[in-house]
């Protein structure tokens, strides 16, 4: 499996920090955000990363070069303007392959999710080995967290691991995911595409599916988050 980090949003909400600096590259206890995912995923067993990158995106090639000192094979996917989620992705599909892949958000701090757990989310037979036919199998399966307080309803309701546009609870979104690459079709590389109403869409379908994460896990999306992630930790005595 391959994965692809995104890493080309301005991350406007954090200037001036990001005026210099992309915001993947924001340190969390002295070690890049983006860093935090290439060393989980070359855990996992997961070693080729495409990562797309445009605000400053040489400066995310000079930290991690091609990915060898971390035991990854890193290539790029560079846009002149960025091409949001679903534009990025069709963007590298040419580097992502045919097969299903990872992607996560460079900007979230998830310092032990495990990534082994994306190998085999997106089967295509059951547990007898009788294959899904292609129009019911899951094009999609995705990891949703308690809500944050930024994001106080949620996005997405899950149930026997069949997500849903309704119903109750829902849960946060958390950036990270397995996708087909045919989730994608009738996208030509450059458009800029939004994720959410593509995403939405196969959910009524019925085809995505998801689970919860409920370990450490924080989008940092302000000052004030990076700040308290970089806070020394207090002593009990």
């Amino acid at each position: 499996m391959k994965a692809m980090i995104f890493a080309a949003g301005r991350g406007e909400r954090m200037r001036p920090l990001t005026d210099t600096c992309p915001k993947p590259l924001l340190k969390v206890r002295g070690r890049p955000l983006i860093t935090y995912h290439v060393l989980n995923l070359v855990r996992a067993g997961i070693v080729d990363i495409v990562i797309n990158h445009s605000h400053l995106g040489h400066m995310i090639e000079a930290e991690l070069g091609d990915g060898s000192r971390y035991g990854a094979r890193i290539v790029y996917s560079h846009e002149s303007t960025p091409l949001e989620t679903a534009g990025g992705i069709v963007n590298a599909l040419h580097l992502l392959g045919d097969e299903p892949f990872l992607a996560v958000s460079g900007d979230i701090y998830a310092p032990y999710f495990d990534f082994s757990q994306a190998l085999d989310v997106l089967k295509d037979a059951d547990m007898w080995g009788n294959p899904y036919p292609e129009d019911q199998r899951d094009i999609a399966w995705l990891w949703l967290t308690p809500n944050p307080w930024h994001n106080p309803d949620g996005d997405f309701a899950v149930d026997l691991y069949t997500l849903s546009n309704e119903g109750s609870p829902k849960w946060n979104f958390a950036g990270i995911g397995v996708y087909r690459p045919e989730m994608f079709d009738g996208i030509k590389p450059g458009d800029f595409v939004k994720f959410g109403p593509l995403m939405r869409k196969f959910i009524d379908m019925k085809r995505v599916g998801g689970e919860i994460y409920d370990g450490t896990w924080v989008n940092v999306g302000t000052m004030r988050q990076l700040e308290e992630l970089n806070t020394p930790l207090r002593v009990v005595r």
